[in-house]
């Protein structure tokens, strides 16, 4: 019908055909503009009605309008939807797990990596977590609330630090986003203050979180500026220009919201489904008064609120003649569960994280569900942990670390350094049959083990001195050789398919 409608205005009418035979030129301009009509995009037609909010609006005016609620709904659900609390947690147990640690090279690499080693005992300004526990922290709130901000600290030198420097976790909560304006003529959007070339060179920070329950708050309270240079603000930008971060679970939001009304109101059901009522017509008059404990079939009658009294259980009850009951028996509706895990499905997917995640219920899953499944959460994952985490976090804290130890004279000036960085390793569905694909990668020049060790967790130069140590060792006991022939046997079993396979895996499908 759309089509139809859109078709038909782009004809031309009677008045067209007189204007084009008195005025030609005018004629083929008002032809033109009927064909702009017939749209290429039925969404882009007059004939459909939707029209989103704030359609031309910058990242950082929804920003403005929106994240301060999303915020506060993210941080409900998270706190109070059991299965999102699941999936949020085991986010940040993939992206981060026991902490993103950095591998130091070069020349000055051996010293750093001591001072290293040190350093993230203490740098925790709060005194809580070492350095991988702040960037667990930092990580969840920037998944919960769009974006998280860490305070550099400078240290004196008699707070006997192994680097004068330490890390303060902040919500985006101590940012002043209501401020707009600066003192020094920059322009300010958002709490962020940015220069004539668009760089941001301050923050402006509450002296306390907004939210604090205390008794002696200050009255007035004004934001002050902080160098941007003291500031990592954490979070994943999604729109170019974007320059505050959104929650994870806003475009999630309606739907948990609508699911746990259905939840509640099925809830409610089955409590009545679980309660017999009786609808009692006819002459109550003889019935029993229950406020005189009286009992139904007894002497006296009915209250004026219709309330007949308790059924007796295991009893056969006398009704009066002309007494009608009524049994009220709620049926219960089919579907329920099947909607909740259709729905839940449709939120961890937009919430970033498996419904097996979430949910902790693997019924649905097979061998190769679970791997494809896990691939396609890995890369997710991967791409939060290369293309935000490590540069926006990591990279800048072991810049700083590396700039105050030169300051303080624990490390020689301008080190000479190499940096990389080594995530959490992923678990394997198959590990056999993930090891025999890496090595048949490294045999065919397609990968270095290096790399490999990499892409599990580990640290290459760790692994080969250990294995170094442990040849050594093996050989100065006179066991070598007795392994590798154990080893060489296991090999023969292993080609002759002695050893068992799981029974979902690849070619034993049904």
């Amino acid at each position: 019908m759309k089509v139809d409608l859109v078709t038909q205005m782009a004809k031309p009418t009677v008045l067209d055909r007189l204007i084009g035979w008195a005025h030609p030129g005018l004629g083929l301009q008002r032809h033109y503009q009927r064909q702009l009509l017939a749209r290429a995009y039925l969404a882009a037609g007059p004939g459909d009605s939707w029209k989103p909010r704030r359609s031309t609006a910058s990242a950082n005016t929804d920003h403005k309008a929106d994240a301060a609620m999303l915020r506060a709904k993210s941080r409900f659900l998270i706190q109070n939807v059991e299965y999102i609390a699941a999936g949020m947690n085991a986010r940040v147990a993939h992206m981060v797990g026991t902490g993103i640690v950095p591998k130091w090279g070069g020349r000055d690499g051996e010293a750093l990596k001591a001072l290293w080693s040190k350093w993230v005992k203490v740098a925790d300004a709060d005194g809580v977590h070492d350095l991988y526990g702040l960037q667990a922290a930092a990580a969840r709130a920037m998944d919960a609330d769009g974006e998280v901000l860490v305070r550099l600290r400078a240290r004196k030198a008699t707070d006997d630090l192994p680097v004068p420097l330490q890390l303060q976790v902040l919500e985006i909560d101590w940012l002043d986003s209501d401020r707009m304006r600066s003192d020094n003529g920059n322009e300010v959007i958002n709490g962020k203050e940015y220069d004539a070339l668009g760089k941001c060179v301050a923050y402006y920070l509450w002296d306390q979180h907004p939210g604090d329950n205390k008794l002696l708050k200050t009255r007035g309270m004004t934001s002050k500026r902080v160098p941007a240079s003291q500031i990592i603000h954490l979070f994943a930008p999604t729109r170019p220009g974007q320059a505050r971060g959104f929650p994870r679970l806003s475009p999630v939001i309606p739907r948990v919201r609508d699911l746990q009304l259905l939840e509640d109101a099925e809830l409610a059901r089955k409590n009545l489904e679980g309660r017999l009522s009786v609808l009692a017509s006819g002459d109550v008059a003889s019935m029993a008064n229950p406020m005189e404990g009286g009992q139904i079939g007894g002497t006296g009658g009915a209250n004026d609120r219709g309330d007949l009294g308790a059924l007796a259980g295991g009893a056969i009850t006398k009704l009066p003649p002309g007494l009608n009951i009524t049994v009220v028996e709620p049926k219960a509706a089919p579907g329920f569960v099947d909607y909740c895990k259709y729905n839940i499905g449709l939120i961890c997917a937009g919430g970033g994280f498996t419904y097996e995640w979430a949910t902790g219920d693997m019924t649905r899953v097979n061998f190769s569900s679970a791997r494809i499944r896990q691939n396609d959460i890995r890369r997710e994952i991967e791409q939060t942990q290369w293309l935000t985490l490590v540069p926006m976090l990591c990279d800048r804290i072991c810049r700083e670390f590396v700039g105050y130890a030169e300051l303080a004279g624990v490390v020689r000036q301008r080190a000479q350094y190499t940096l990389e960085h080594s995530t959490p390793k992923w678990d394997h569905v198959n590990p056999k049959q993930d090891i025999d694909a890496d090595l048949a990668e490294i045999a065919g020049g397609m990968s270095s083990i290096s790399e490999k060790l990499r892409r599990r967790g580990y640290d290459p130069e760790t692994v080969f001195a250990e294995l170094e140590k442990d040849i050594k060792g093996l050989q100065a006991r006179g066991i070598w050789d007795a392994l590798v022939m154990l080893l060489k046997g296991k090999e023969t079993r292993d080609s002759q398919g002695n050893d068992p396979q799981p029974n979902d895996a690849p070619g034993n499908d049904a």
